[in-house]
């Protein structure tokens, strides 16, 4: 499809000549004669009746006159979006998360963005790291908070490095230690924060040959908080999501400190799109702060 021979068409229709029509698209009249030839050639119809008083549209050039109006009106609204993609006018966003980080991050991050580019929408999906190293592999979001490291295919930039702490109840026996013993993971049911195939507290365990009775297993940090709360068990969360926590809980650090790696995970940053660029350089300038 060219569209400029249908331009050329249109023009030619509107003025009734093909001197005309290229006057106002720049062209030489022999320049519009061809392209009009050219698309007569090949659709095999007349569009135009040629004679000394100038040119009038044949039956078929009257009949295809809509449609390539249509066309024409078409490319002009796709050529406007895609020059308001380029200067950041309107788009989408869309990022893989999971709750620590579109909870405590992204509100702040998102509100000042979209304070300097309203018209840029977001779509968050929220899941767990696989889950969410699998959606940007397979394009389903432009990028994602992950654990690091992550799978060798994507590419990947540190942000933050988060303790992991373990909660207790309040009025827990080691509620007001400095610090909480290892071995004392032994000592009470444990409620278990798997994130997909990776989970830093299993590692945890694995490094300090030990394992705990676990007796509640989900990906919901909010429910291991509620559980905790009530006396259920204690367990180990990332300091991230234990920020102005509703839960009557206690954080404490473990004796040998622990901590998971952030970072953002894409397939290919040079493919994203502007504005996810864009976006990329409030989180890392925000990671600075």
């Amino acid at each position: 499809m060219n569209i400029q021979k249908y331009k050329a068409f249109i023009k030619a229709v509107e003025f009734g000549s093909f001197t005309k029509a290229a006057e106002v698209l720049d062209y030489t009249q022999s320049g519009i004669s061809r392209m009009i030839n050219d698309l007569e050639k090949e659709w095999g119809v007349f569009l135009f009746e040629r004679g000394r008083t100038g040119i009038n549209l044949t039956t078929d050039g009257l009949k295809l006159l809509p449609q390539l109006k249509r066309i024409c009106n078409e490319y002009e609204i796709l050529m406007t979006q895609i020059e308001d993609l380029h200067n950041m006018e309107s788009g989408m966003i869309r990022i893989g998360t999971f709750s620590s980080v579109a909870t405590h991050w992204l509100p702040n991050i998102i509100r000042t963005f979209k304070k300097d580019y309203p018209k840029i929408d977001f779509e968050l999906l929220l899941g767990d790291y696989t889950e969410i190293e699998n959606w940007i592999l397979t394009g389903r979001v432009d990028f994602g908070f992950v654990r690091l490291p992550s799978k060798a295919e994507l590419e990947t930039t540190f942000l933050e490095q988060d303790r992991l702490l373990v909660v207790i109840p309040q009025d827990h026996p080691l509620a007001n230690c400095d610090k909480f013993p290892i071995k004392e993971l032994l000592n009470s049911p444990f409620m278990l924060l798997e994130k997909g195939a990776k989970a830093e507290m299993s590692e945890i365990f694995e490094t300090h040959h030990i394992s705990p009775q676990v007796n509640f297993t989900t990906w919901d940090d909010y429910a291991i908080m509620s559980m905790v709360e009530n006396g259920l068990g204690i367990s180990i969360l990332p300091e991230l999501i234990l920020k102005r926590i509703p839960h009557k809980i206690v954080a404490k650090e473990l004796e040998i400190p622990a901590y998971r790696n952030i970072g953002i995970a894409t397939r290919e940053q040079k493919s994203l799109s502007l504005a996810s660029k864009k976006f990329l350089e409030y989180l890392t300038y925000r990671n600075r702060e």
